[in-house]
């Protein structure tokens, strides 16, 4: 098993260079960076809103997220979106 680089205690940012805006011409959320543009799904879009928002932890950030969506059982989803927007270097851990 890989050791993932968040977990619930972890506070998870923008990486440098990033921004992250709703898009009216895309109509969906982006992340823009100086090179380009990735246009997110709404799954995607409501975590990167989270994080861009304000600084809480994995943990805080999935009960945010449970109570939007009527407790769905998403954390799992979270973590490996996470870990792929790690790896794609939008976000780090503070």
């Amino acid at each position: 098993m890989t050791d993932r680089i968040f977990n619930a205690d972890t506070t998870p940012v923008l990486a440098l260079g990033y921004r992250f805006q709703w898009e009216p011409a895309q109509d969906c959320y982006v992340l823009l960076y100086p090179e380009g543009m990735v246009k997110l799904n709404p799954a995607a879009g409501e975590i990167l809103k989270r994080v861009s928002e304000k600084k809480q932890t994995v943990g805080e950030l999935i009960a945010e997220l449970k109570e939007a969506f009527n407790g769905a059982d998403l954390d799992d989803d979270v973590y490996q979106f996470l870990e792929e927007a790690h790896d794609n270097d939008w976000i780090r851990p503070e």
